[in-house]
């Protein structure tokens, strides 16, 4: 084949690429999947999760939290619900649970996936959970003004083990610290009291204690899947995860 040839087939083939139309969410669905990360991380965790979501039909959003207090958490997420076009499923990551756990009352809210996170009842913060039944994990410790970090050294095992060495390592060294007034935060009116709630068990989640995610997801009847994989199961098996929200959002009501 000629070099023409060649750059023609070329052409014509990324032409049918870029005409293919994007997938569209299944009839019924709820579309807007809102995403909230959790403590010592960023949004960008998120990334393989979105992409799965965006290509199947999903319009995302990406919460970034300023993990200062539990309310101004609260406040940011409702910020980006509240610029939906329609309904939404919120998710929540590790302390992004109690977030959501708040935030989930917002009336565009439909329904709730808690991904290896904390689901408080009235009067619980992420920190008496943790403290009530505790985590594989002891990495973590406040800095003189009030904000916790995981020791980078101990971030890798603790946090994603199941990640590559060049991922936990930057996520080590770009932390973003969790207030002690984040931590501490209590809930007041738990949204999952009142609407649907799914949830996923880490199974090798050194940072929640597995048992914890059971005995909290059991309390609120949430419709469970165990995912073997880290705290950042997220990240390690965005397919799997991906699945789970997909559920939420197309189960009937």
């Amino acid at each position: 084949m000629s070099k023409l040839s060649t750059l023609m087939t070329t052409a014509l083939s990324l032409a049918a690429f870029i005409a293919t139309p994007a997938m569209a969410a299944p009839s019924g669905a709820i579309k807007n999947i809102v995403l909230v990360h959790g403590a010592f991380v960023d949004g960008s965790g998120w990334k393989a999760v979105s992409d799965i979501l965006t290509a199947d039909g999903y319009a995302v959003t990406i919460v970034q939290p300023p993990e200062t207090s539990l309310d101004d958490d609260i406040a940011a997420t409702n910020r980006m619900i509240d610029r939906q076009d329609g309904p939404v499923v919120l998710v929540g990551h590790s302390y992004g649970g109690a977030i959501i756990t708040g935030a989930g009352n917002n009336a565009k809210v439909t329904a709730l996936v808690y991904v290896a996170a904390f689901q408080p009842d009235v009067g619980e913060s992420a920190r008496s959970l943790g403290l009530k039944t505790p985590p594989a994990s002891n990495a973590v410790a406040p800095s003189p003004d009030g904000f916790l970090f995981i020791d980078p050294a101990k971030f890798a095992d603790d946090f994603a083990a199941d990640l590559p060495a060049d991922v936990t390592d930057l996520m080590a060294r770009s932390q973003v610290p969790m207030s002690l007034k984040s931590a501490t935060g209590v809930a007041t009116a738990p949204a999952w009291k009142t609407k649907p709630s799914y949830a996923i068990v880490a199974t090798q989640d050194r940072a929640i204690n597995p048992d914890l995610e059971r005995s909290m997801y059991k309390r609120s009847g949430s419709i469970t899947t165990e995912i073997v994989g880290s705290h950042a199961v997220y990240m390690s098996q965005p397919k799997a995860v991906a699945a789970v929200i997909e559920q939420a959002a197309t189960a009937r009501r």
